[in-house]
């Protein structure tokens, strides 16, 4: 079971369930969630690649990187979700664009 295919088909698992929840859902927390499934599913193939492919610490060193991203995404965010909700009592990311006024 240690081989890179099934890591490469995990990540191809995660990364389609991100894909389908951010394409199909209306809440922004369900997108953001889906959005980190994305990125998680990029750090399981840099950290496979790393193991199998190259044998050095890029891999491991980019997946730091993305998770410090996926903190900082998650904050700011949140942060418009909230002025969201505070704006008009629900997070329907179909009338976002009301904060524009």
């Amino acid at each position: 079971m240690d081989h890179l295919s099934s890591y490469l088909v995990l990540s191809a698992i995660l990364f389609s369930l991100g894909l389908y929840t951010v394409v199909t859902r209306r809440n922004a927390v369900a997108i953001l969630m889906g959005v980190e499934l994305i990125l998680n599913a990029a750090n399981i193939n840099f950290v496979a690649f790393s193991k199998f492919v190259t044998h050095n610490l890029d891999g491991h060193l980019m997946s730091v990187f993305i998770i410090m991203l996926a903190a900082a995404e998650a904050a700011v965010a949140l942060a418009i979700v909230l002025n969201l909700y505070n704006d008009r009592g629900h997070i329907n990311v179909d009338e976002a664009n009301a904060l524009k006024q």
